[in-house]
């Protein structure tokens, strides 16, 4: 999956595809979390903070390291 260099200093990167969102963190650390619509990644680029974003969707959608 291709991602993109976002500006947060609690992610890294970012990318979504076929409903799965993409997150590398500092340090390497890469999660992937499933069932992510477009609109959902579309308001997660566009939050505030992605970081209180990313909180919001880790209560709400499975993921795992990969």
């Amino acid at each position: 999956m291709q991602r993109h260099t976002v500006s947060s200093s609690r992610i890294d990167s970012v990318g979504w595809e076929n409903n799965v969102l993409e997150i590398k963190f500092p340090g390497g650390l890469l999660y992937q979390y499933a069932d992510v619509s477009k609109a959902e990644y579309d308001n997660f680029l566009n939050s505030a903070s992605l970081g209180s974003a990313l909180s919001r969707i880790e209560i709400i959608h499975h993921y795992h390291r990969v």
